[in-house]
């Protein structure tokens, strides 16, 4: 018995780096894919479509879905399309665990729908979600009693720490361990003349595109800091970054009597993936054991927030509350984006998104509507700021 008998799974992004991921997860587990949903790499889709022969499927791209609709014309899976079709496969009523791992703000109403069925586990991997509308998906949570379980490592590490201390008042604070990316221990200057190609070089970890160059700007911690607030009810104050560059730590979390409890494992992502899906049982994984041996010592330093500056930015955002964080966000997959089309240099990622988070006015509430508004200017800021 491995905790997983008669769990269904919808696997949004299932061609993105997690999601493929997840896919050897499920496959590892024996666990049935009812739903399968991506962006438009249908080539992959497809395969998955015939590997896992879900019911549902969908594409957000309106022209990629209509061809794959004639692909997999032959099997049972019905093929759906556009952001209507990602929210449809987020609610599909034959899964019992939606694993989000879009990228981006797009998988925010997905997640809030799924919450709302009231029937789902959300195995969380879409940061966007939670930096940008935390109020909404946690109040959501909470009305619907739905289960959200992190899959990013260091908020999946922080909830295995937790399993050990009933009493979640005595967590005294969160340390979040960052790998510190390429370009660790450089200073401004160094970096004026980055390349796309080399902040895609990450030292420990194999993801996707945008989630390494957020790495490289240390955005990616930024916006963990803001998660982690929200998931484990934290303070900006309450929550410590400290570079690890081995990357063995994934995080851990400091008592009031000042034990620190820490999870450690080989940097694979199917660990957390799974413990996702399986919690509270734990199954054999098809991840590499950690050999301490190995990793002979490891090493820790503090981050440096005044050459990367998104970090410092997302905290400040973190503090004023409200749009703040989603605009920050917005910003900052407005930027990335630039980035990789060699529009802008790497150092104009952190000044647009702290400009544009400064940008964003005081709220003490916000709707699901106030989100996406905020999301927009912030993303016609950075644009109009190019363009200038």
């Amino acid at each position: 018995m491995n905790g997983n008998e008669n769990k269904r799974l919808a696997l949004l992004g299932s061609t993105g780096s997690i999601g493929v991921q997840s896919c050897d997860v499920a496959r590892s587990l024996g666990l049935p894919v009812t739903v399968l949903a991506a962006k438009s790499n249908i080539k992959l889709l497809e395969e998955q479509i015939r590997e896992f022969s879900p019911k549902l499927a969908a594409v957000t791209d309106e022209k990629k879905a209509k061809e794959l609709k004639i692909a997999v014309a032959d099997t049972a899976t019905k093929v759906v399309s556009g952001h209507e079709g990602l929210i449809e496969a987020a609610v599909y009523s034959e899964s019992d665990i939606v694993l989000n791992s879009v990228v981006g703000m797009i998988g925010l109403e997905p997640t809030l729908a799924a919450i709302k069925t009231g029937k789902k586990r959300i195995a969380l991997a879409n940061k966007e979600t939670i930096v940008a509308g935390g109020m909404l998906v946690t109040e959501a949570a909470r009305t619907h009693g739905t289960e959200i379980i992190p899959v990013d490592s260091e908020h999946s590490a922080i909830f295995q720490c937790l399993q050990g201390v009933p009493d979640k008042s005595a967590v005294k604070k969160i340390i979040l361990t960052a790998s510190g990316g390429p370009f660790f221990g450089m200073k401004r200057e160094q970096l004026a003349e980055i390349t796309p190609a080399e902040a895609l070089k990450h030292p420990n970890w194999s993801m996707g595109a945008k989630i390494t160059i957020d790495s490289s700007t240390l955005m990616n911690k930024g916006l963990e800091v803001i998660e982690a607030a929200w998931l484990f009810s934290k303070k900006a104050e309450e929550i410590e970054v400290v570079v690890h560059r081995e990357s063995i730590i994934h995080s851990a979390i400091e008592l009031i009597d000042n034990a620190v409890i820490a999870q450690l494992g080989t940097p694979d992502m199917r660990i957390p993936i799974q413990y996702a899906i399986s919690y509270p049982a734990r199954a054999v994984s098809p991840a590499k054991p950690l050999n301490l041996f190995d990793v002979g010592r490891m090493t820790f330093f503090p981050p440096d927030e005044d050459t990367f500056t998104c970090l410092r930015t997302c905290k400040r955002a973190l503090s004023r509350g409200g749009l703040a964080p989603a605009a920050a966000n917005g910003a900052n997959e407005a930027a990335v984006g630039l980035f990789l089309e060699g529009k802008i240099s790497f150092l104009q990622i952190g000044d647009m998104v702290g400009a544009a988070m400064e940008n964003q006015p005081d709220v003490s509430s916000y709707t699901l509507a106030d989100v996406l508004a905020a999301d927009t200017a912030a993303r016609e800021y950075v644009l109009s700021t190019v363009k200038k």
